[in-house]
């Protein structure tokens, strides 16, 4: 196993804070550990709690993606340190958090991002090793970064956990071929709001985010077998997503992992799922 550590210099932004009459979000002095950080959401996400004044710990599985983001997070001046970890192998995501914690000396932001889209066919054509090969990334990963992140935020009086789900699976069923996909996206929910309560003694926040169509590197890892034998055409003359002309922007999701990690911008929402798909799930579901 490969494991890169990278220092720069952390970020002071108190100035850039002090505004008139109004909150900027801030996770300034915060640890935070994001999985799937080498690419797409989690790279925009690392990079931007970063320029925030955020600790950060890069966990991914392809290691020059990894070291990509954090050479860009360094030059910039941020702090980071990188980990090549699968987080569907219970001891290396165990190994990645306890070696954030102790390089850091804390912890007190899960982004649990890491996932794939795997095999996107017919059911009786998905394997059983297809099967498994999603929802242990997707479910199990997820399930893995909390179980071994809570000591550490229990620790630290408290923190955030954002999970990374998808319309698919909580709003959207037309998706054809995307069973597996959307059983994981729907269960990553529905452990969102069971940690939530269990750990709202805790004051550990949990909640998720459900992206629709992003710009990121996912279709990479999205394997396509005879979707024509079971989809339903649907047509939308003047396009899928009404908001905007196209699929949003990873720094846009990013942008709302940066909220629900702000202990003062978000301190009351936990066991939640938002919705970030500029009203695409609106018109598919």
């Amino acid at each position: 196993m490969h494991v890169q550590a990278i220092n720069g210099s952390p970020y002071s932004m108190m100035s850039e804070k002090l505004t008139k009459g109004g909150y900027i979000l801030t996770v300034l002095g915060k640890i935070a550990l994001i999985t799937g950080a080498g690419s797409g959401i989690g790279r925009a996400t690392a990079m931007l709690l970063s320029r925030e004044g955020a600790k950060v710990c890069l966990v991914d599985i392809n290691e020059k993606r990894t070291t990509e983001t954090a050479d860009h997070i360094h030059k910039a001046g941020g702090e980071c340190i990188a980990y090549i970890a699968d987080v569907s192998n219970e001891s290396e995501i165990s190994r990645a958090i306890h070696f954030a914690v102790d390089h850091f000396d804390g912890l007190d932001i899960v982004f649990a991002n890491a996932g794939i889209n795997g095999v996107v066919a017919p059911i009786e054509e998905i394997e059983p090793k297809e099967w498994d090969a999603t929802i242990n990334t997707n479910l199990k990963g997820t399930f893995l970064c909390t179980k071994y992140a809570i000591p550490h935020l229990r620790a630290r009086g408290g923190g955030s956990i954002v999970v990374t789900s998808s319309i698919n699976g909580n709003r959207v069923f037309s998706s054809a071929g995307y069973s597996v996909y959307s059983t994981s996206k729907s269960a990553q929910v529905a452990f969102t709001k069971m940690a939530a309560l269990e750990l709202s003694q805790f004051h550990i926040r949990v909640n998720a985010v459900c992206p629709g169509a992003t710009k990121t590197h996912i279709s990479e890892s999205t394997h396509r077998r005879n979707i024509k034998d079971v989809e339903i055409p649907i047509v939308f003359p003047k396009g899928d997503q009404p908001l905007e002309d196209g699929p949003a922007s990873a720094e846009q999701i990013a942008k709302l992992v940066l909220f629900l990690a702000d202990d003062q911008a978000s301190g009351h929402i936990t066991g939640t799922e938002i919705y970030i798909d500029g009203a695409e799930s609106l018109l598919h579901g």
